[in-house]
């Protein structure tokens, strides 16, 4: 029986139990488009502060590209291996968007132009801060990412978040505009070899209440 099958209906805890970081994909495997579409909607489908939807998903299928970014992968296989590699970017520009999305909200009558304007002038002014505009990238393209291993897991596939990568080498070699920066890279596919148990930490070590 194909992993596909097995992960079918999934209950959305039981999709949670079930994600783990798989190392070893099957060679050769194609996402159907649609599917693959379908992950990256779920996963544009997470919050983000003020709505600006701060991530951008590069999605790489072509095996010569993914050969081409394995040596800045550090040579690991996943990324050669796995049906595709989602490179998960932060927008260090999304007031940019938030003017477009507040501007048409306005426009649409969704929201009252004096909101819409107080939202712009908010968010502009929050990105007139260099290290908020990279916090921020940074936190809601991860958001993001980990809805998108749900939504694989979901679907059927297996994911593993990185993190060990060359960021300058990846930007040049895949000509990454300065607006952007890679958060992690997530090969999605099928699994070759179950992944490796990993233990938890008891929420006795986890939770505090109310405060330390």
């Amino acid at each position: 029986m194909s992993q596909i099958d097995t992960t079918a209906n999934l209950t959305a805890e039981e999709v949670m139990r079930a994600r783990a970081s798989v190392r070893q994909y099957k060679r050769d495997v194609a996402i159907p488009q649609e599917t693959l579409n379908e992950i990256l909607e779920l996963a544009a489908a997470a919050p983000s502060s003020w709505n600006l939807q701060q991530w951008r998903f590069l999605v790489i299928q072509k095996q010569e590209q993914k050969d081409l970014i394995l040596p800045i992968a550090y040579g690991q296989k996943q990324v050669s291996d796995a049906s595709a590699v989602v490179v998960v970017l932060g927008d260090l520009q999304a007031h940019v968007t938030g003017r477009e999305i507040y501007e048409a909200a306005a426009r649409d009558g969704y929201v009252p132009k004096d909101v819409a304007d107080n939202l712009i002038k908010q968010i502009e002014g929050a990105y007139g801060i260099e290290q908020v505009a990279r916090d921020e990238a940074n936190k809601n393209a991860g958001l993001a990412a980990m809805q998108l291993m749900l939504a694989a897991k979901a679907k059927g596939y297996d994911t593993v978040p990185m993190g060990g990568f060359d960021k300058a080498k990846l930007v040049e070699a895949l000509n990454i505009p300065p607006r952007y920066i890679p958060v992690m890279m997530i090969p999605i596919g099928e699994a070759a070899t179950p992944a490796r148990p990993s233990g938890r930490l008891p929420l006795s070590q986890l939770v505090i209440n109310e405060s330390f």
